[in-house]
């Protein structure tokens, strides 16, 4: 037996874990201590694949949809992107829940395959003689439902890892879901391209899907293979290599993938997903959680998730209307913006790690909550310079009376349409263009900046805390229903701002979400006390 650990400020993002001393004297066999992390990695992979599984297509589902049934239209398109999100709210608290009870490979391969299963389904939805938009609908909710596993994955994490281990492990898992964010999507330095070398409408139509999947000699007609009567082009290709990997990731779950549970202070606990009996192992600790924190976590993961949601999709309409940007130039910046803070993101989950340790993570969730804020409150329209406004037929897609499908389909109309520039501005029909002071382009990128520090350390934090206030029990259906109502945040957030927004225009869409942002401040205040450890609650470990 040997004393090994991990000190977690010292352990690289995503890298190896060094054994070594630990404040707290833990026994734990090399060959435990190896298969621990190993574990633990191979669901940081199946986070980054869950990631990559929502974004990897959601640019291109509008001209496939519109290929494979006329009939669909702007709200279907809506129905079709929410369905991932619907699907996963409902599979959490499901997954959660079975991964209580048995061992976690069972609900992790389980919803995998369903993801493949999904992933092959979309890719057929076009041999059906009629309701292909429905096929498609089914296929991306199932993809949602096989993303449900996030629970699982975020349970298990937290019953492997000591509370010194905790938060470096899940800033490594934040980090793998934002790089699948961000290397999912098709490249967004494309319509760049288009202007440098000033190419044809028609050609650059054809390569800019091709680059967007990554898959240059495919195009759009691809190949069919006769036999299985599956085609394989620019829009099926990307979800075949999704369900490749969907299969990589099981056969590294079962072969892999071993059942740890440690408990605060990192000594292996037992449970009956544990596959070795040992004589060190201890009882889980006794002990009642407190629902009050856990209720208060849940709302904060929520609006914390609610108000990104709105952010990005506000940014397009907002700069649009403000600045009078193209539809083409307001892709290609806001584009360039978010792929940015998604970057940023990653640099602060590194941070985070070190910082936590210096002030803690209930310090770290109310700062990032007060630069949100702050970046909110600059959003404020002030002066007494106006937008131009647009007194043309509304052309450039703002948000008045659109719905999200709408807003996406914006996206998809740029390479295909004229390249003579359309009105621009702030359309007549919003009245509030009239009124209300533009938003200085200085203003929108300092406070993008902020959100985009407050958001991801706000994120880590809450579902960091969550765990530890769950303690060393099986987390499951907790993370379940914390799961949950981010996938909820996530449906409702835009389809507020985008309501509010239209209505009434940022002046008062952007006050009430400081609102929101002090109402949580307030209840962060209230229950401040409240959020600590298990152990340290029950007396076992001193904070």
């Amino acid at each position: 037996m040997a004393s090994l650990g991990v000190e977690a400020e010292q352990e690289p993002l995503l890298g190896h874990s060094i054994p070594g001393s630990r404040e707290w004297d833990i026994i734990e066999t090399e060959e435990h201590y190896k298969s621990r992390w190993r574990s633990i990695r191979i669901l940081y992979l199946t986070m980054f694949l869950s990631s990559v599984g929502f974004s990897i297509v959601l640019m291109s589902i509008w001209p496939y949809l519109q290929k494979i049934d006329q009939t669909a239209d702007a709200s279907f398109l809506g129905w079709v992107i929410a369905s991932f999100s619907l699907g996963q709210m409902v599979a959490s608290p499901i997954f959660g829940l079975w991964s209580n009870y048995r061992p976690r490979k069972e609900p992790l391969t389980v919803s995998i395959f369903i993801s493949v299963a999904a992933n092959c389904l979309y890719a057929y939805v076009q041999v059906p003689a009629s309701h292909n938009k429905y096929y498609m609908l089914v296929a991306r909710g199932l993809v949602g439902f096989g993303a449900g596993n996030v629970a699982v994955i975020r349970s298990y994490i937290a019953g492997a890892t000591s509370l010194q281990e905790r938060t470096s492990s899940m800033a490594n898992t934040s980090a793998c879901q934002a790089l699948g964010f961000i290397l999912g999507p098709e490249p967004i330095f494309l319509p760049l391209l288009r202007c440098l070398m000033q190419m044809d409408d028609s050609i650059y139509y054809f390569q800019f899907y091709v680059f967007q999947t990554c898959f240059a000699l495919i195009g759009e007609k691809g190949v069919t293979w006769d036999t299985i009567k599956l085609q394989i082009n620019m829009y099926t290709a990307p979800v075949l290599l999704g369900a490749f990997l969907g299969i990589l990731n099981i056969i590294l779950i079962l072969t892999v993938l071993r059942e740890h549970r440690v408990d605060d202070s990192g000594r292996q606990c037992k449970n009956i997903n544990f596959e070795e009996a040992s004589t060190d192992e201890v009882q889980v600790p006794q002990g009642n959680i407190d629902q009050v924190a856990v209720v208060a976590t849940n709302v904060l993961f929520f609006v914390i998730l609610f108000i990104f949601a709105l952010f990005e999709t506000i940014v397009t309409p907002l700069t649009m209307d403000m600045y009078a940007w193209t539809r083409e130039q307001a892709v290609l910046y806001d584009g360039i913006i978010l792929a940015a803070l998604g970057v940023e993101a990653v640099i602060i989950f590194m941070g985070i790690k070190l910082l936590s340790k210096k002030v803690g993570e209930r310090a770290i969730l109310l700062g990032g909550l007060i630069v949100i804020w702050v970046g909110f409150f600059i959003l404020l329209p002030w002066g007494h310079q106006f937008p131009k406004i647009q007194w043309e037929d509304l052309h450039n897609n703002s948000i008045p009376n659109t719905t999200f499908g709408e807003i996406i389909i914006t996206l998809w109309k740029i390479p295909r349409e004229d390249h003579n520039e359309g009105p621009t501005g702030c359309p007549v029909e919003q009245a509030w263009c009239l009124y209300t002071p533009m938003i200085h382009l200085a203003q929108f990128l300092t406070s993008a900046v902020l959100i985009g520090i407050g958001y991801p350390s706000c994120n880590v934090m809450s579902y960091t805390l969550y765990s530890k206030i769950l303690g060393p029990k099986p987390q499951g259906m907790y993370m379940g229903w914390l799961t949950a109502s981010g996938s909820a945040a996530r449906i409702l957030g835009p389809v507020f701002i985008s309501q509010v927004y239209a209505a009434w225009g940022p002046r008062w869409a952007f006050s009430l979400v400081c609102g929101i942002v002090v109402l949580t401040i307030t209840l962060l205040g209230v229950v401040y006390r409240r959020l600590i450890a298990f152990s340290v609650r029950h007396g076992r470990i001193q904070e």
